[in-house]
Parts: C-alpha cells; sequence; structure tokens
C-alpha cells in the first residue's frame, strides 16, 4: 500500500513552520496513542503513520530530501530498507522531541497506565558521524559501500545485558520487577494516578548483582563493525543521511543510537559540478577549429563522439543533453557542459612558423568577432542565469 503523503498525515501545509508541525503531531500522538486506543488497530497504525512523518518533517535535512524527492528520496534512510519504520521506531524518543515527557504527560492523558511493556530498556547509545568520500561517478549512479566503523558495540559476552550470568540478576526490590512505581499527580483535572520510571533500576525491572567481566556491567564495549550503506544517486556535499540503530550501542540493553552520514565529494580530474550539470574542458588546435572535426570526450558514461562544426571558436560551450549528474529523487539529469579552448601553440619549429607567417596576412585569417562569439562566463551567464 502506498504510503500517504507527510504533510497530509499531519494536517499541515507545505510551507508549514516546525512550530506548526510539532503542534500537529501533539495533537495526532495524544488522538491515536496505542494506551488510549487500546486493541484498536487502525488507531495504532495512525500513530506510527503520525510518528514517521513526524520523523521526517522534524529533522531539517531529512525534510529537505523529502521535499524534493518525496518517499523514494528516504527510503532506507532508517537503516531497516524500503523506509520501513513500524515497530523499529524509537517512539519515545520521537515523543521527546515533541515536547512530550512518555512517562508523565502520557500516564496523565491516559489515567496512568504508563507505557506498554512496562520495563524500559537500559540507557541509548549516542549518535555516531561518519564521512564517506564519493566520486562523481559514483554520485551519477548512487552506491552501496562497506564501511568499517569503529564504535561501542554490544557485549558478546553477556549479551549486552551487563550481568556476569542469569544468576547475577534479581527482581528490583523498589517495582517488585515491574520498572514503574507508582504516584499521585495533580493536574488541571485533579488528583490523577500516575506511573513513572522506577529509579532503583531505570525501568528495567532487575539490578545487577555481579556485573561482567568483560564489560564491567555497561552491556556494551570498544569494537568494530561493518556496515552496508546505500547511498542514492544525486547526492551532494551539504547532504547528511541517518542509518536508524547503527550508531553506539546503548548501555545494558538499550537501543543503539544512530548513524549520520556526510557526503564528501571528491575533485574530479576532467570535470567540474554545477548543481547537476558537469563541465568539461576540451582543447582544440587551431587547425581542428577551423576546419571542424569530430572528435571523442570523456563522460561519467564512458567516452562520447562530438561534433566540432568548422570555425568553432574559443569560448564556445556545446552540450551533451542528459550527460550530467540526476536530481535526488531521479526525475530529471543534468547536462555535460563542454566549453572549447583553441589551443595556441608556445613552441614551433621553422616549418611550422613559415606556415603561420604566410597565413597571418591573409584575409580570413584576420579576427572579426561577431555577436554570437560571447565570452565564456557570459555563455554560462545564459545558461545559469545571471
Amino acid at each position: 500500500m502506498a504510503k500517504r503523503d507527510y504533510y497530509e498525515v499531519l494536517g499541515v501545509a507545505r510551507n508549514a513552520s516546525a512550530d506548526e508541525i510539532k503542534k500537529a503531531y501533539r495533537k495526532k500522538a495524544v488522538e491515536f496513542h496505542p494506551d488510549k486506543n487500546p486493541g484498536n488497530q487502525a488507531a495504532e497504525e495512525k500513530f506510527k503513520e503520525a510518528a514517521e512523518a513526524y520523523d521526517v518533517l522534524s529533522d531539517d535535512q531529512k525534510r529537505a530530501l523529502y521535499d524534493r524527492g518525496g518517499h523514494a528520496a528516504i527510503d532506507g534512510m532508517d537503516g531497516r530498507g524500503g523506509g520501513s519504520y513500524g515497530g523499529g521506531m524509537d517512539f519515545d524518543d520521537i515523543l521527546r522531541r515533541a515536547g512530550f515527557d512518555a512517562d508523565d504527560i502520557f500516564s496523565q492523558f491516559f489515567g496512568g497506565g504508563g507505557r506498554r511493556g512496562g520495563r524500559q530498556q537500559g540507557e541509548r547509545g549516542t549518535n555516531l558521524r561518519i564521512k564517506v568520500k564519493m566520486t562523481l561517478e559514483e554520485i551519477a549512479t548512487g552506491v552501496e559501500k562497506k564501511i568499517k566503523v569503529k564504535k561501542q558495540v554490544s557485549c558478546s559476552t553477556c549479551n549486552g545485558s551487563g550481568a556476569r550470568d542469569a544468576s547475577s540478576v534479581s527482581s528490583c526490590g523498589t517495582c517488585r520487577g515491574s520498572g514503574m512505581v507508582g504516584r499521585v499527580v495533580q493536574t488541571p483535572f485533579g488528583a490523577m494516578q500516575s506511573s513513572t520510571t522506577c529509579p532503583t533500576c531505570q525501568g528495567a525491572g532487575q539490578v545487577i548483582k555481579s556485573p561482567c567481566n568483560v564489560c564491567k556491567g555497561e552491556g556494551k564495549v570498544f569494537g568494530e563493525e561493518t556496515i552496508e550503506v546505500k547511498i542514492p544517486a544525486g547526492v551532494t556535499n551539504d547532504i547528511q543521511l541517518s542509518m536508524s540503530g547503527k550508531g553506539n550501542a546503548g548501555a545494558k540493553g538499550g537501543l543503539p543510537g544512530d548513524l549520520i552520514i556526510s557526503i564528501e565529494e571528491l575533485e574530479h580530474e576532467e570535470f567540474i559540478r554545477e548543481g547537476q550539470n558537469v563541465i568539461y574542458e576540451l582543447f582544440l588546435n587551431i587547425a581542428d577549429a577551423a576546419l571542424g572535426d569530430s572528435v571523442e570526450v570523456p563522460t561519467l558514461d564512458g567516452k562520447a563522439r562530438i561534433k566540432i562544426p568548422a570555425g568553432t571558436q574559443s569560448g564556445k560551450v556545446l552540450r551533451l543533453r542528459e550527460k550530467g549528474l540526476p536530481s535526488l529523487q531521479g526525475y530529471q539529469r543534468g547536462d555535460q557542459l563542454i566549453h572549447v579552448n583553441v589551443w595556441t601553440p608556445k613552441k614551433m619549429n621553422d616549418e611550422e612558423r613559415k606556415l603561420l607567417e604566410k597565413l597571418k596576412g591573409m584575409p580570413n585569417f584576420q579576427p572579426k568577432p561577431e555577436r554570437e562569439d560571447k565570452g565564456f562566463f557570459e555563455k554560462l551567464k545564459d545558461i545559469f542565469g545571471s
């Protein structure tokens, strides 16, 4: 089933401000939260849909990608492929970003039931940032890269629990294993029963008597992971991609952080990038420029043969359509612009010098510039606008 437009999901205009988006999400979250709609599958799906929409529209970079390319531009950014958030989404984190306290505010709205599932996991891992270098050829097609990332990983000895063994874990005496403790909260609607995270076990429902010898009870150690990163075609230096759950491991079974990927575009030996267009400088000798010729030029896709009209002037710009870079959403592709530069020899032998001496006095070798013989930068203004 096709996804709905995120702006439609939240009921806001495409030019909505960050505050308007947050307000709209808060309203949807309260309306469709599963604790308020127990057993209502449709409400739960709408709650997830609103969370997914807010996760994208509340992030300036994700929103810019989405505005340019829709769902296709952000598919796979969460690290699970296909843009499928679902159960892997950290709803508590999204709720906190929208200004909710997941323990207190929701328990007031929903009559003190607390969060479903009772127990929290341990502390969430931190986000990790890496830089990925890309050539123009890779940007033109998109690429999958396997990258070795040094980071905190889940301890294999204790499976991330932080405990030496199963007997080293006991039920928390404060909350009796529930991870939550009750209290009475005064609200504008009167006194209401509320549940909050247990201060003794931090919501885990268990306490560790003997910590793991390897990770010292943290549930994580410093290590390395090879991560497959799928980067779409058309990215630029200002783009950052996010892979959910691929950052540093959380403590004591907590959710991992995210991996933030910055793109670094490598300088090309032959091309200069100008938005979606690429510029190539072609050097011609005087004879080829005057007589015309057919020459081979490099492109991002390989070689291409182009025709040089007779009488081509230095500074002329030729265009190879759709031989540039694709847009991020893949709807269109730029051009390759070929800047012709007529090469003037710096050294000549006696025979060459005599030929030029003879030619330079002839009528057709006298400069007679016409209106169409514009300079290179003037032509670029015509192409890109002033």
